[in-house]
């Protein structure tokens, strides 16, 4: 019978918010995959657990992958976890449960800290509709489309990013979306915890003069609804005779102003006959 694999959250600053749970599951399995193994025994020091720990990361997913995997189909149990927050966000822990459900290996939640959300709630900014976004792409062609896919995105929008990388993405977003309210936040749950809420120039301006340091949650204010602009059938009819003037009929030109102004049609047939 296969084993079980646990997707474990840990805290992201304060090892006071790791879950009794989070501790008994990670004492009782028979190894654990971490992120990044010197990061994980400190956790693991803290609460007196000794346990086998696999290395898996981006850049040996497909290898440790399988030898997990084929771990869990003999019955042995393992847990998942991330250096901070929940495993599978923005983490290569993705790719492990998605093989475990391939190969029909129960999954099962141990629920933590996650970063974004635990940002997104004390920044401040509209919290009913929001995108996680997670790192920027960092081929210069998949940035530049994603940029495009998120100009008319209207929902606030959540980031993360590396200190040494800040400044350039801050001005990305300035060249490709204007001038929008931001919150840059850093250090969660720790001493130094931090919410700058500003504008999008206002901070280049600062960490231009303030190197950044710490990883960086960033929470960008959507696009604004585009206010169609107002105009009155005076404002209608003058448009269709201008096009008439141009050689166009009474009819196409009424309909040309119609499209353009949303008023009807015949409206503005009328004004101009």
């Amino acid at each position: 019978m296969s084993g079980k694999l646990y997707v474990v959250g840990t805290p992201i600053g304060n090892l006071e918010d790791f879950s009794p749970r989070g501790v008994r599951i990670l004492s009782e399995v028979d190894f654990i995959a971490a992120e990044d193994t010197r990061v994980t025994v400190k956790l693991l020091n803290h609460f007196s657990i000794k346990k086998d720990l696999v290395s898996y990361f981006e850049h040996n997913k497909r290898e440790k992958g399988e030898y997990i995997i084929n771990r869990l189909k003999n019955g042995e149990s393992c847990a998942v976890v991330s250096d901070a927050g929940m495993p599978a966000i923005s983490d290569p822990g993705e790719d492990l449960v998605r093989l475990a459900h391939q190969n029909g290996i129960a999954v099962e939640s141990v629920p933590g800290p996650s970063a974004f959300v635990t940002a997104l709630s004390i920044a401040g900014r509209p919290t009913g509709r929001f995108c996680f976004e997670g790192f920027l792409p960092v081929d210069k062609k998949q940035r530049r489309e994603r940029f495009e896919e998120l100009k008319g995105e209207r929902r606030t929008m959540i980031f993360y990013e590396a200190p040494h990388k800040l400044t350039v993405t801050l001005d990305d977003f300035y060249k490709n979306f204007g001038e929008r309210e931001i919150s840059l936040v850093k250090e969660l749950t720790k001493l130094h915890e931090t919410v700058f809420n500003t504008t999008l120039s206002k901070a280049i301006e600062y960490y231009n003069q303030n190197p950044p340091k710490g990883e960086f949650v960033i929470i960008l204010s959507g696009a604004k609804e585009q206010q169609k602009e107002a105009y009155t059938l005076e404002d209608a009819v003058a448009m269709a005779k201008a096009l008439m003037k141009n050689g166009q009929s009474a009819s196409f030109a009424a309909k040309e102003a119609a499209a353009a102004t949303g008023l009807k049609k015949g409206e503005i047939y009328k004004g101009i006959i």
